[in-house]
């Protein structure tokens, strides 16, 4: 017991210690709900995601850039600008958009699956750095329902996951 309370006795001013040292460094990069942006950059233009897929769903492109472009400035301190003068840059396109049948049973198609892929591009001037990002999702729906019925029941997941995944890879250091 006593060595336990000696060990206690010594632990704690060693956490505190270091937990004050952490909270008194200064960091060169700038962290506000997991986005990790260098402190030199101040201004982001969003371009329109445009869609280079065989098939185009006609909204697609457009959702996805609106909800892009909120999460980011809703999410981090950059200003939005749409002049060609920026720090960051980032433009992408709908890359792949394909349906397939996922799962038979008793020669029926019991699943089809909607796979959508996004190639996002982000141009650091700042840094003169570019560098390409793929994000690919798959998206299962019932095999008695028409693509189209699909596209309109699966519409706001495939916006809302595809924006997640592209901030993610823009934005997070992992």
């Amino acid at each position: 017991m006593k060595i336990l309370k000696n060990i206690l006795v010594l632990l704690i001013p060693v956490t505190l210690g270091f937990f004050t040292f952490l909270s008194n460094s200064s960091c060169n990069i700038y962290k506000f709900n997991e986005a990790t942006i260098p402190d030199s950059i101040k201004t982001v233009k969003i371009e329109q995601i445009i869609n280079k897929a065989r098939y185009v769903n006609p909204q697609l492109s457009q959702q996805l850039s609106d909800k892009l472009r909120q999460k980011i400035i809703g999410q981090t301190r950059l200003s939005q600008t749409n002049s060609d003068n920026t720090d960051w840059q980032i433009s992408g396109y709908i890359s792949e958009y394909n349906f397939s049948t996922s799962a038979i049973s008793g020669q029926q198609v019991a699943n089809n699956r909607l796979t959508v892929s996004v190639r996002i591009t982000l141009n650091d001037r700042k840094a003169d750095k570019v560098t390409d990002y793929d994000v690919s999702r798959s998206f299962e729906f019932k095999g008695n329902q028409s693509f189209q019925q699909a596209e309109a029941s699966l519409g706001d997941e495939i916006v809302r996951t595809l924006t997640d995944e592209i901030f993610n890879k823009l934005f997070s250091n992992w």
